[in-house]
C-alpha cells in the first residue's frame, strides 16, 4: 500500500504497480507522473466517481482496480487505453455500461455488485475476452453479441433478474465455468434430507482455517462429538453469487466419497449470520493448485515442484469424475470446478470442495441440462490437462496406452463443439475401464 503524500512528494515516479485507499473523492494529478511506466493501478477503497479525459495517457496500464468507490457510470475512457486488460469495479453503483467504455484488449472486466440492467452490443468486439463478472446486478438478459467472445472461458450472472439462458451460450466454444444461481431461470434446490440444526451455543470455535470469497472457516469442537469445521458466510453477495445459494447446493449434493460432507445447518448466530458444520478433513490434505493469477487469468497456478505419478493422475481425475456425475445427476452445476478448489493427500485421495460457485438447474428441460454438463465437462478437461503436464514417468511413457487413452479422452472433453463432449458418466465409465485395462497389463508383467 502507497500514500497519497508519497505521491505527493514524488517518491512514486517509476513505479509500475501503485496502489492507495484513504478516502480519495478526486483523482490525485500526480499520478499522471508515472504515465510511461505504470502497468498497475489499485484505487479500490475511495470514494471516487469519475476519471479525468487524460486517463487515456497512461500507455502502459494493464490492470485497473476501482471497486468499493462510487461510480454511477462505467468511465469511457476506459475504451481509449490501449493495453488495458483487466478492469475491476466492484461494489460500486454503475447502472450505465457505455458501449465506448470497454476497452479492445479486454481478458477480465469484474462489475460484480452494481445495479446494472443492461450490457452494450459492443461487448461482442472485446474478443480476448476470457473472465467476465456479473454476479449481484439486475441483467434481465445478455446481449447476443456475446456470442462473438468465442475466447470467454469463466461466467458469473448470479443473482441477477435473468429469465432464460440464451441458447448460444451453449455454444461457446471455450465456456468452462459458469455460474447463474439466485436468477428467475432457476429452480431452488430441493435437498433430498433434512440437515441437522447445530446452534452456535453447540460450538466452542477455535483457530480459523481458511477464508474464501463467501465466508470464514474455522476449527471448531462440536459439543459431546467431535472436532469440526465451521463455515460461516459473510452475508453479502459475492464475486460467484449469493451464501443462501451456496449453502442450498452444498446441501442438496449429499454424500459422496469425494465431496466435503455438509453435518449440518449452523443456527444462532450472535450476527444472525448463516453457515454450515462440515466435516474436519485430515492435515494430510492440501490444495491441488493455486487460484488463477492476475496473469495466468482462468487457468490455475500449480507450485513448480508439483509433481505427479500416472498412478495418482488416474485415481485423482477418476475421483473428481465420480463427483461431477454424482453433482449433475442431482441437477447441480459445480461452477468452479478447479484444481484449488479439490484437496489431496499423498495417495492422491481428493475431495472436491467449494460451492460459492454452484447451481442448482433441476426441472431444466434434458437438452439443456445435458449442454450444461457440457460446459463443465471442458473445466474438467483443463484439470486433466494440468495433471497430464506433470506427470514424472519415464520418457517412453509418452507413448503408452494408458496416456494415449487418457489424451484422447482430453481431446474429447475440450471439443470446440460442447455437444460432442462426453458426459461425466462417461468419462467416469472410461476411467474405470483404463484403470483395469492398466492393471491387467500390470498384472501380466
Amino acid at each position: 500500500m502507497h500514500t497519497l503524500n508519497d505521491l505527493k512528494a514524488g517518491k512514486l515516479v517509476g513505479q509500475t504497480r501503485v496502489k492507495i485507499a484513504c478516502g480519495l473523492s478526486e483523482f490525485p494529478d500526480e499520478l499522471f507522473d508515472l504515465a510511461e511506466t505504470l502497468e498497475v493501478l489499485d484505487l479500490s477503497g475511495n470514494r471516487l466517481h469519475s476519471l479525468p479525459d487524460k486517463f487515456a495517457s497512461f500507455k502502459k496500464l494493464r490492470i485497473l482496480f476501482l471497486s468499493d468507490n462510487e461510480f454511477d457510470v462505467l468511465p469511457e475512457v476506459l475504451g481509449q487505453c490501449p493495453q488495458l486488460s483487466m478492469v475491476g469495479f466492484k461494489a460500486n453503483r454503475i447502472a450505465s455500461v457505455p458501449a465506448s467504455s470497454l476497452p479492445k484488449m479486454l481478458r477480465w472486466l469484474i462489475l460484480t455488485d452494481n445495479r446494472i440492467e443492461a450490457l452494450p452490443d459492443s461487448i461482442g468486439d472485446c474478443r480476448p475476452l476470457q473472465k467476465l463478472m456479473l454476479a449481484g446486478n439486475q441483467l434481465k438478459s445478455l446481449p447476443r453479441a456475446m456470442a462473438q467472445c468465442v475466447n470467454l472461458q469463466l461466467l458469473r450472472i448470479s443473482a441477477n433478474q435473468i429469465d432464460e439462458l440464451p441458447d448460444w451460450l451453449f455454444s461457446m466454444p471455450k465456456l468452462s465455468w459458469l455460474a447463474f444461481a439466485g436468477n428467475p431461470c432457476c429452480c431452488h434446490s430441493r435437498a433430498d434430507q433434512a440437515l441437522e440444526e447445530i446452534h452456535w451455543n453447540e460450538l466452542h470455535v477455535n483457530e480459523l482455517l481458511g477464508e474464501g470469497a463467501s465466508g470464514l472457516i474455522s476449527k471448531a469442537y462440536w459439543q459431546d462429538h467431535h472436532d469440526v469445521a465451521v463455515k460461516v458466510f459473510k452475508g453479502a453477495i459475492t464475486s460467484d453469487g449469493l451464501p443462501a445459494d451456496e449453502m442450498a447446493a452444498s446441501i442438496a449434493a449429499g454424500q459422496h466419497d469425494n465431496l466435503v460432507e455438509v453435518l449440518g445447518q449452523l443456527v444462532g448466530h450472535p450476527q444472525e449470520k448463516s453457515g454450515l458444520l462440515l466435516s474436519l478433513i485430515a492435515d494430510d490434505f492440501k490444495n491441488l493448485a493455486g487460484p488463477p493469477s492476475l496473469d495466468s487469468c482462468t487457468r490455475d497456478v500449480y507450485s513448480s515442484a508439483c509433481a505427479f505419478t500416472l498412478q495418482e493422475v488416474d485415481t485423482l481425475i477418476t475421483g473428481i469424475a465420480s463427483a461431477a456425475a454424482h453433482l449433475h445427476e442431482r441437477s447441480i452445476m459445480h461452477g468452479d470446478l478447479y484444481g484449488h478448489n479439490i484437496l489431496v493427500n499423498d495417495r492422491a485421495e481428493c475431495l472436491l470442495g467449494d460451492f460459492g460457485a454452484a447451481t442448482f438447474y433441476g426441472e431444466q428441460s434434458p437438452l439443456i441440462s445435458a449442454a450444461l454438463e457440457r460446459l463443465e465437462v471442458r473445466a474438467f478437461g483443463c484439470l486433466l490437462e494440468e495433471l497430464l503436464q506433470r506427470v514424472t514417468e519415464p520418457d517412453d511413457m509418452g507413448s503408452s496406452p494408458v496416456i494415449l487413452s487418457l489424451q484422447a479422452l482430453l481431446t474429447d472433453c475440450m471439443s470446440k463443439t460442447p455437444s460432442q463432449r462426453p458426459s461425466f458418466s462417461t468419462i467416469y465409465g472410461v476411467l474405470l475401464s483404463l484403470r483395469l485395462d492398466r492393471s491387467r497389463v500390470l498384472s501380466s508383467a
